[in-house]
């Protein structure tokens, strides 16, 4: 028989039970492993005992109950090992899982012993048999189980997994039923913090995600635990005899917040406890599924009632009382010293604050102390010294005090809202979101709602807060002030003035009539910035417009539509509003309305029509007439002997207005004249008030360049041609009315009597000097008075360069008036400007070849009419050079020769230019280049240009020009260029040039078709011109 001690299965079985037995059951922190301790230790002896017995050892039976009996306690010795080295709260995580598997070992165990049993001799191991059965029964009914404080914090903890945020009297309960279950005493803060490290050493190499996360809480819940608020008064550093501040006793501490109880309750445990906070942890032990218990004791709690222990709660409040008095007799003292120590006010701040915010009912005593008036006297005395910082700290402090009525009405008569409204662009955003939560709360009463709205950049400021999508906290915090304040009506105004106007549009769209008269009469009155007159129009016009029907509020609707008529975009609201017909009905129909509605509809008219719109399609009356019809021009003018001073400057803007609409300036301009406004509002030119002289002239100069001819006839027969001269000469009058009179000189057709008698050719030096500072003053950037001041100087220029008058022609070598007209081509953008440029140019390059046929070829001496000739022309050098445009001697110098004077690039490139006017100019002056018609002359001139590259730039122009008169001017100079033999040559196998000039000779007019033909000739086409009405086909070929 071979001995079972000797077998591998019994040697390993005894090592495991030997290890098991010799850890003493005291280093055993729980009760499940020493349990299954004390099992083995039996264990053990049974097998001491089967081995020493006769039985065979070496059955099947036998062998099998031990091999499995070994596995177990092999298993069985791997949990006890995590009982005893790993950490108590990484045991408490796993004690369901640590005493299921000791269970399911002690089952196991108890069948492999009952195996065991039944190879056990009943008649010679009586005994050994009854230990093995009774062993087997033990291990089997074994419950190795937990404490129900020990499954309390198991499932805490497992909850704990979702990280979840708690309270401070959660954290403490949590603590406290950890505490008990790891044996610990609570206020133990080292071993409680040692547990924990322990706890992640165990799990520093797991990868499970919720030891982590429990890890992750505890350590959370541990440090906020541990923090022991300051419970005694924040007193200063400063003795007082009888009011020493004292510490409270023990039993005033709730032992979950640890902090002084405001409300304390008694549980049935006789434990004490601030309301809220147990109240907390009730909360939670019922979201965790578990039973409520008392955290100090641990008892499971049959009944959540709570006692209020009015005693204890007594003697709080005594405690309380008495550091209050101190806090705030403390915080008088310093608050009434000259200038307190900054960290002084700022403790005496944190002191109120505390004291307002936990002890509600003792605010009084901080109003009648009379705290609130001193810190707004510090404020006010000391806001050089106090930083954003204390002013934030302060702020608070009055938000807590606000929430008393009486302390509210306090801080208001002392001056407080002043301070708030200051702080709301304070530097810190904590300054001014305390600053607007002051604001609200005092806003919940609507008196002082008016008194927020009165106080000075109040609504502003909240305006501009509210509209800071930034901060989007204090946004909504100040838009809720604002909608407090828009309820009171008398903030309306206030409110508007602030940029607000929804409360003013609502009222004045949806009020009643007294109230939309009042709205209406605040518009009137208002300064309203451009964005604010857009709004108020797009929304309110056409109720406005409604209100002119009616006399009452007649007056208010018009100052109101005035108002918002200032605004250029508003024209074409207004006049889509209706306003038109209306305002004439008051012009014209109303007789017996008084002198001021009248001015007023004639303002509101006048800002329209000198605004852009499309008043000129819109109807003014019943009838269907539009501003431009000749019955409404006409009454429009008979009001202009019987208004008033400012109701006559309206009706000359409005004929200004209507009189420059690109739409009806035409038919305005005949309908004027017609009605003799002409004769009317010459007079005005010498009128007394500036605004007068200014319309004036401005709409005589609008009509000069439709009726020139009719208005110089009037002038002349009012003998008021010199007066023009004298305003354009005058200092004394404005820029604009001197301009405007320059504007309709230049306009005017004078006569070279008229030019020499009323201008003199003195004034050709004042309008080149005034070119020249126009030109200095504008640094290239020009404004539309400056062009127009320009556009009207070169008039006057042109004026005298027209007539050939030999003193005319040395004030225009005197004064380099080519050279004037040329930088005025290549430095101004406006078309007119460089039309009149280039215009002087034509007239000057005309005058020049007149001066040159008119002299002889040998020099004359200076005599005479003629020496302003000899200026001119007779200072040749003394090895003059001819001239290939004049074929004659001229001087580098010369004001009469484009070539000389570099005037020929310049108008070769506003040939470029987009406007048509301005190509025909540059053109006609061109085209005085080539006026000599003898070959020699012309051949010299036409090789000049094509050195120059001109003739390649008309010919190109031509080429792409549609009928008209471009086209009439630029074929001209074509004809001319073809006629010399070496052009003709080049361009004849120009197929696109053929082709447009067949097009010119089609569709042209006379003069067109004339020099088209010329040109065909000379290139040899006229072949297929004559037959291109009867030879499609030829025509065709040709064009390809």
């Amino acid at each position: 028989m071979i001995s079972s001690q000797s077998t591998p299965v019994f040697q390993s079985l005894t090592k495991s039970l030997t290890t098991i037995c010799n850890i003493p059951n005291e280093s055993y922190s729980f009760e499940p492993p020493r349990q299954f301790s004390n099992y083995s230790k039996r264990l053990q002896l049974i097998l001491n005992h089967f081995l020493r017995s006769p039985e065979n050892h070496s059955t099947s039976s036998v062998q099998t109950a031990l091999k499995g009996i070994e596995n177990e306690i092999n298993t069985s010795c791997e949990v006890l090992l995590v009982y005893r080295n790993k950490s108590r709260i990484y045991i408490l995580i796993n004690c369901q899982s640590l005493c299921g598997m000791l269970q399911d070992s002690g089952r196991a165990i108890a069948g492999w012993l009952a195996l065991l049993d039944s190879a056990v001799s009943d008649h010679t191991n009586s005994d050994l048999r009854k230990k093995v059965l009774d062993l087997s029964r033990d291990m089997k009914q074994a419950q190795f189980r937990v404490t129900e404080n020990e499954e309390r914090v198991y499932c805490t903890l497992q909850k704990e997994v979702l990280v979840r945020p708690t309270t401070k009297a959660v954290e403490s309960a949590i603590v406290m039923d950890l505490a008990r279950a790891l044996g610990i005493d609570k206020d133990n803060h080292a071993e409680l913090e040692e547990q924990i490290k322990l706890l992640r050493n165990d799990i520093s190499s797991s990868n499970s995600v919720a030891e982590k996360n429990i890890l992750t809480s505890l350590e959370r819940i541990f440090r906020s635990w541990a923090i022991e608020p300051n419970v005694g008064s924040r007193g200063f550093d400063v003795d007082f005899e009888d009011d020493a501040h004292f510490q409270p006793f023990k039993n005033f501490l709730c032992p979950l917040t640890k902090e002084v109880m405001k409300n304390p309750v008694v549980l049935e445990s006789s434990q004490n406890y601030e309301r809220t906070a147990i109240e907390y942890w009730f909360q939670r032990c019922l979201e965790d599924g578990r039973e409520p218990t008392c955290p100090v004791t641990g008892q499971v709690l049959k009944s959540l009632e709570q006692k209020a222990n009015i005693g204890l709660a007594g003697a709080i409040e005594e405690w309380v009382n008495r550091n209050v008095d101190i806090q705030i007799k403390s915080s008088v003292q310093y608050l009434n010293e000259d200038s307190p120590p900054v960290d002084c006010i700022e403790r005496v701040l944190d002191n109120m604050y505390k004291v307002s915010e936990e002890h509600p009912s003792c605010r009084y005593k901080i109003r009648n102390a009379g705290v609130l008036t001193l810190i707004v006297e510090m404020l006010k005395n000391c806001s050089k010294s106090i930083d954003s910082h204390l002013r934030s700290k302060a702020l608070m402090v009055m938000l807590n005090m606000s929430k008393d009525d009486e302390s509210k009405l306090r801080m208001i008569d002392d001056g407080m809202t002043r301070l708030a409204i200051h702080s709301l662009i304070g530097s810190s955003e904590k300054e001014r979101e305390y600053a607007v939560k002051l604001l609200l709360e005092f806003s919940s009463d609507e008196a002082y709602c008016s008194k927020v709205a009165a106080e000075k950049g109040a609504l502003v400021f909240l305006s501009r807060m509210a509209g800071d999508l930034e901060h989007p906290s204090l946004s909504y915090l100040a838009e809720e002030v604002l909608k407090r304040v828009e309820k009171v009506e008398d903030n309306v105004q206030h409110l508007a003035a602030a940029g607000r106007f929804e409360p003013l549009l609502n009222r004045l769209c949806k009020g009643s009539d007294a109230i939309r008269i009042e709205m209406a009469f605040m518009v009137g009155k208002m300064t309203l910035t451009n964005t604010s007159k857009e709004q108020i129009g797009r929304q309110c016009s056409k109720e406005l417009v409604d209100m002119l029907y009616k006399p009452e509020g007649r007056v208010e609707s018009l100052q109101a539509l005035y108002n918002l008529s200032t605004l250029d975009d508003n024209a074409a609201i207004l006049v889509d509003s209706g306003v038109l017909v209306p305002l004439t009905d008051i012009l014209f129909k109303n007789q017996d309305e008084v002198h001021d509605l009248k001015e007023l509809a004639l303002l509101i008219i006048a800002n329209i029509v000198t605004k852009p719109g499309h008043w000129e399609l819109a109807s003014v009356n019943k009838e269907g007439f539009s501003m431009q019809s000749e019955a409404i021009v006409y009454s429009i003018m008979g009001l202009l002997a019987h208004a008033s001073s400012k109701g006559q400057v309206a009706v000359l803007q409005i004929l200004n207005g209507i009189a420059s609409s690109p739409q009806a300036s035409e038919s305005v301009a005949t309908h004027i004249n017609s009605g003799g406004g002409i004769k009317m509002v010459i007079p005005f030119l010498g009128h007394p008030e500036t605004g007068h002289r200014i319309c004036a002239f401005k709409l005589l100069r609008i009509l000069s360049e439709k009726l020139g001819q009719i208005l110089a006839n009037e002038l002349r027969a009012s003998n008021d041609f010199p007066l023009l001269k004298d305003k354009l000469l005058d200092t004394q009058y404005t820029d604009g009315e001197r301009m405007e009179a320059a504007c309709i000189l230049a306009n005017l057709p004078l006569t070279a009597d008229e030019v020499e008698s009323v201008l003199g050719t003195s004034l050709i030096g004042w309008t080149v000097a005034a070119l020249k500072e126009y030109h200095h003053s504008s640094s290239g950037r020009t404004s539309r008075s400056t062009s127009l001041a320009v556009e009207g100087l070169l008039g006057l220029l042109l004026q005298f360069v027209r007539y050939h008058d030999p003193i005319i022609f040395a004030a225009v070598q005197e004064h380099w008036l080519m050279t004037v007209f040329r930088n005025q081509l290549s430095s101004s953008l406006q078309p007119r400007v460089k039309q009149r440029a280039a215009l002087g140019l034509k007239y000057l390059s005309e005058s020049g070849r007149t001066l040159i046929t008119s002299l002889d070829l040998e020099p004359q001496p200076p005599r005479g009419l003629f020496s302003s000739l000899m200026y001119l022309c007779a200072k040749a050098p003394k090895a003059p050079l001819t001239c290939p445009i004049h074929s004659a001697p001229c001087e580098d110098d010369s004001q009469f020769c484009l070539l000389k004077s570099n005037c020929i690039k310049p108008l070769v490139d506003i040939l470029y230019d987009e406007d048509t006017n301005v190509q025909i100019t540059a053109v006609e002056a061109l085209s005085t280049l080539l006026n000599d018609d003898t070959s020699y002359s012309l051949k010299q001139a036409v090789d000049e240009l094509e050195k120059l590259g001109v003739t390649d730039v008309v010919i190109d122009l031509f080429k792409v020009v549609r009928t008209g008169e471009l086209q009439e001017r630029t074929i001209w100079m074509v004809e001319k260029i073809l006629r010399v033999e070496s052009e003709t040559n080049q361009y004849s196998i120009d197929q696109t040039l053929v082709t447009a000039l067949v097009e010119a000779f089609t569709h042209g007019n006379g003069n067109t078709k004339r020099h088209a033909q010329d040109a065909l000739t000379n290139l040899k086409q006229l072949s297929v011109v004559s037959g291109r009405s009867h030879n499609q086909a030829q025509m065709r070929a040709i064009r390809r």
